[in-house]
């Protein structure tokens, strides 16, 4: 069967050509018509989406700046010296040999003090240090340090600032407790004295040495609540030496801190507490990173 129309008239085979014909123009220019809208669309479309614009000077300065405030002491190189060594209570021989300290000869290392129960200084020292690095590195700090109970004993003391020295450190801080009698209590921070002798000679470090002591101080004492030493100093936890080889052979700004008296009951309930050595390794990093950022 096929579809055929046989009503008369108007549709003649002629007649079906030319209207075949007629519609197939139509369609072309419907689709050139469409095909042209549809690219004047696009045109206008893209035209309205926004250009991209590179970074300028005032976006490339915030992206500094705010680099800079998430890691405020990039560049800055800082050493961390834990006082004593576990290993020097095996090694009482080698930690006696004299070094030359420029004043004088003293003795390589010794062994530190330790708390009633036990607790020592060299134990306290490297537990304080490790948190210190920790807070610098959060900061951008580069960190080292003189020993991480990696050796048998020392260094000896000579060789604790050479270590500074060659590091060429912004700062260096020698962490502490002290072994005084029962009820002195409190925190001190020891400054380098102006010494020229031999191979020491401080006349560099007095000065910036001075202004970390003072940060680290103020500093120690808001995050910890600990109060200046009530036996040393004149009563705002600063004191000054000439006998330590640690300090007076640094070129470089150098602070020790005796944290509290590891001998004194009350200070050795704070020395043992792990909550209370992070408010102390948190005031040191605020001291060191506010004089590094002054």
């Amino acid at each position: 069967m096929h579809d055929d129309h046989s009503s008369t008239g108007s549709f003649t085979p002629r007649a079906h050509r030319r209207k075949a014909a007629l519609l197939a123009v139509t369609a072309v220019a419907v689709a050139g018509a469409a095909s042209a809208g549809w690219l004047a669309w696009q045109t206008t479309s893209r035209a309205a989406e926004p250009v991209p614009k590179a970074l300028g000077p005032t976006a490339t300065a915030s992206a500094t700046a705010s680099a800079t405030t998430a890691a405020p002491l990039a560049g800055k190189v800082v050493v961390i010296d834990p006082g004593h060594n576990p290993g020097n209570f095996s090694h009482t021989r080698e930690i006696a040999e004299q070094v030359n300290i420029g004043t004088n000869r003293k003795e390589c290392d010794t062994t530190g003090t330790s708390t009633n129960s036990g607790y020592t200084e060299a134990a306290f020292t490297l537990d304080v240090s490790h948190r210190l690095r920790t807070l610098l590195q959060e900061q951008g700090a580069t960190v080292r340090f003189t020993h991480d109970a990696d050796r048998p004993f020392g260094p000896c003391i000579d060789e604790r600032a050479r270590i500074g020295n060659d590091a060429k450190a912004d700062a260096v801080v020698s962490v502490h407790a002290d072994g005084a009698a029962v009820g002195d209590r409190g925190f001190h921070v020891i400054l380098p004295a102006l010494v020229k002798s031999g191979t020491a000679d401080t006349a560099r470090i007095v000065g910036p040495s001075r202004a970390l002591g003072e940060r680290l101080a103020a500093r120690f004492a808001a995050a910890t609540g600990s109060a200046p030493a009530n036996y040393v100093g004149g009563g705002d936890g600063l004191d000054v030496r000439k006998d330590l080889g640690g300090l007076n052979l640094s070129t470089v700004p150098k602070v020790f801190i005796e944290c509290g008296n590891m001998r004194d009951p009350k200070d050795a309930a704070l020395l043992t507490d792990a909550a209370w050595r992070q408010k102390a390794a948190r005031g040191i990093a605020d001291g060191i990173s506010t004089y590094l950022r002054d």
